[in-house]
This record gives structure tokens, C-alpha cells and sequence, in this order.
């Protein structure tokens, strides 16, 4: 008899998995899986929602449904039509909710008319439905989504105005210089960029925002507000069934939580103290739990696959008549003893930089100009000592060295 197993959520890990394996997946939005990486460019209207779906799963997925409860001891999963979905194995693949910010003039689930999250595809599809050329748009949040947003939107005619309570944009991957750049794009695209700057309220008339209200007393007129705050995992469900929770679903090399019967992938997991919350580390997730739950089945003398954690690189590719690609990985900002070397092409806007500690490749940026990031990806996610022959110039040429 085979094992039969069940995924709650169709976000990149799940569908992941269910490509490796034949699983029964239940999907809470009604669209196939897509690529959540790519929304931004369905916002700016270079793809159609179709282009960003995923390839297709080994069964059917149940679109549409949302599971509510799991029942530990019958092994059951019931979702909200009422139906119940028995398991041998369960993989929690659940993601994240956005961060709703704690503002004046939001509360509860209900947001007011013309303020919006940016997180599935359904957020996109109506943001899209809304901005017109010379829309006054207001996205609260300067990371990699909310860049995103602001650049998309931008490219829709809107007049829009990108808030960050940070020193600068994207600083949890960007070095001051890096963030420095890309700012200066954002502006020449004509988005209006506010750092340091706290949001604390909104402003409505008849239930729909007129104005986004900052601490310092500075009022932005808007149409539009982009919530680009954040995400949180998606635990709910974990923590109602009495799993181990911190701030994801706590998981072990198997990527078991603590019900062996029950194991967690993506966004929701917590792995030795992180959470990635990038599509990289879900889909190596998903690969080690295929091969894990295959191996069970198959006898093999082989050691079983582990999950030892991911070495994640960002990357993201703002498309358009100006097109600005950037990547950026571990640490970027040096400490006392590192050697660092940097490039910067003030005419073409491209700027490199990468971090060695000892004889290991730490971290980097590159914006601008991606040629080497092949090369240097390999270095840093291989972990192993640089050789002692090469300049580290050659890190960054566009052969990275090799």
C-alpha cells in the first residue's frame, strides 16, 4: 500500500514537492502554483498571470481549499468546505502572511478601500485593476518586495512615493554604496524615496485613504498604499495542532517537526534558528523531503538525505526600458580585518563588491553587472578555502577567477 501524503500549501515549496512526488496537494488560493518571484513583473504588465505558473504537479492539485484543523490522532486534515483529507505523512508548506504595520487607521483583517498587501497573485491582479497613469501610490516598505512594487508601479504611469524606516533601501542585503545606486535609479524612474522616515497613520474619507500620515508630522497624499512591510510564517495551523513552534514550525535535519508524521518546508519552517523566507532554501527543502520520503519506500543501504541548512542568494531583476539587475549574498558589510575589493562604473551604474575573511569568500554585492555572480555564487555557497594563487581582483572579473 503506498504512503499517502498530503501538502498544505501550493506556494514554491509545495509545488516542489508535489513535482517530485505523487502527493494530494491542497492549495488555499484558487490559482495553480506560480512563481511568487515574478509578480512584480505581472504588476508592470511584462507577463501574463499564466507565463508565472509553475510546472505542473504529479496529481492534481484541490485548488481553492483551505485547511483549518489536523487531527493528530485519526491523521486527518480538515479543510474549510468540511471535507477531511487522511495522511500517512503530512508536510506543512503554509508560507507567510504579510506584516500588517501597527497604523492609525488600520485595523483588523478589513483594510480600507485603496490599501493593499503585495504578496499573491490575487494582491497583483487587483493592485493592477486600480493604478492608472498619474495615480498617487504610497508603498510602505523599502526591502526587496517593496523596491519591487514601487519599480512595477512606477512603470504603470503611477506617481509614487517608496517609504523606508531604515537608513537606506534594501539593507538587510545592501551595502551603503549598493543601496546608494539603486536609490538613485528608483529616482530617476521618478519614484520619490523617503529613509528614516516612520509611517504611523492613514488617513480616510468614506472608508478609503486619502493621505499616509508620518511621525514627523510630514503628510503624503495617495490614492494608493502598498503594505511591502514584511512577511511572518504561517504557523497557525502548527501551532492549533500542538507542534513545536517558534517563529516558524520548528523542524530537525529530516525536516520533521515534533510529530515524526509531520514535517514542514518553506516560509513556515524554522531550521536551526532561521527562517529564509526566500524561494531558494524552499526549493532545496523540498528536494531533500523528496528524497527522504522516497527513500523510505526503496530499500537502500545509502545514508538518508539531511537538510543542513541553505547558504541563500538574492537576486532580483527589475525589468523594463530601464532594466537594473542586483544580487547579493551573506555578508556585505566587512569587519575589522576582512579584505575587501570593490569595482564601481559610475557611466554604466554598475557596481561590485565582494568580502574575504581569512581565505573564504564571506559575502558580496553586485548591482548593475552580474557576470561574475556565477562564479561567485559557487565560491561562497561551496565554502571552500580561495586559491592561493589567484588576485582577488579575479573575483570579480567576468570569469569570477576560474
Amino acid at each position: 500500500m503506498s504512503t499517502r501524503i498530503v501538502v498544505v500549501g501550493g506556494g514554491t515549496a509545495g509545488a516542489r514537492l508535489a513535482q517530485r512526488l505523487p502527493v494530494t496537494l491542497l492549495g488555499e488560493e484558487s490559482h495553480a502554483p506560480y512563481n511568487r518571484v515574478l509578480l512584480a513583473d505581472v504588476l508592470a504588465g511584462r507577463y501574463a498571470p499564466e507565463v508565472i505558473a509553475l510546472p505542473g504537479a504529479q496529481e492534481p492539485a484541490r485548488l481553492g481549499v483551505r485547511a483549518v484543523r489536523i487531527d493528530r490522532a485519526a491523521r486527518t486534515v480538515e479543510c474549510a468546505d468540511g471535507s477531511l483529507v487522511g495522511y500517512d505523512r503530512l508536510v506543512l508548506a503554509t508560507g507567510s502572511n504579510p506584516v500588517l504595520p501597527p497604523l492609525r487607521g488600520l485595523r483588523g483583517a478589513a483594510l480600507p478601500e485603496g490599501v493593499h498587501p503585495f504578496r499573491t497573485l490575487d494582491d497583483c491582479l487587483e493592485l493592477r485593476s486600480v493604478v492608472r497613469p498619474g495615480v498617487r501610490a504610497v508603498v510602505i516598505g523599502g526591502g526587496l518586495l517593496g523596491v519591487s512594487a514601487a519599480r512595477a508601479l512606477a512603470a504603470l504611469g503611477a506617481e509614487v512615493v517608496l517609504t523606508q524606516q531604515g537608513e537606506r533601501l534594501m539593507e538587510r542585503q545592501l551595502d551603503v554604496q549598493a543601496s546608494a545606486l539603486l536609490r538613485e535609479h528608483m529616482e530617476s524612474l521618478g519614484v520619490e524615496v523617503h529613509t528614516e522616515c516612520r509611517v504611523s497613520g492613514l488617513r480616510q474619507r468614506d472608508g478609503a485613504v486619502t493621505a499616509v500620515e508620518l511621525a514627523d508630522g510630514y503628510v503624503l497624499d495617495a490614492q494608493v498604499v502598498v503594505l511591502a512591510c514584511g512577511v511572518r510564517p504561517r504557523t497557525a495551523l502548527a501551532r492549533e495542532a500542538g507542534l513545536d513552534v517558534g517563529r516558524g514550525v520548528l523542524v530537525d535535519d529530516e525536516l520533521r517537526t515534533s510529530d515524526p508524521l509531520i514535517h514542514a518546508i518553506g516560509d513556515c519552517a524554522e531550521h536551526e534558528g532561521r527562517v529564509y523566507g526566500l524561494a531558494g532554501p524552499a526549493l532545496e527543502q523540498a528536494d531533500v523531503l523528496a528524497d527522504l520520503l522516497r527513500s523510505e519506500t526503496t530499500a537502500t543501504d545509502a545514508p538518508l538525505p539531511r537538510y543542513t541548512g541553505t547558504r541563500a542568494l538574492t537576486r532580483l531583476t527589475l525589468g523594463g526600458a530601464q532594466p537594473l539587475d542586483l544580487a547579493a549574498f551573506g555578508e556585505a558589510t566587512a569587519r575589522p580585518g576582512d579584505d575587501v575589493v570593490q569595482l564601481t562604473d559610475a557611466t554604466r551604474g554598475a557596481y561590485r563588491k565582494v568580502v574575504v575573511r581569512g581565505d573564504r569568500l564571506v559575502g558580496g554585492v553586485l548591482l548593475g553587472d552580474l557576470a561574475a555572480v556565477g562564479a561567485l555564487a559557487r565560491a561562497w555557497e561551496g565554502d571552500e578555502a580561495l586559491p592561493d594563487e589567484a588576485p582577488l581582483l579575479h573575483l570579480l572579473t567576468h570569469d569570477g577567477g576560474s
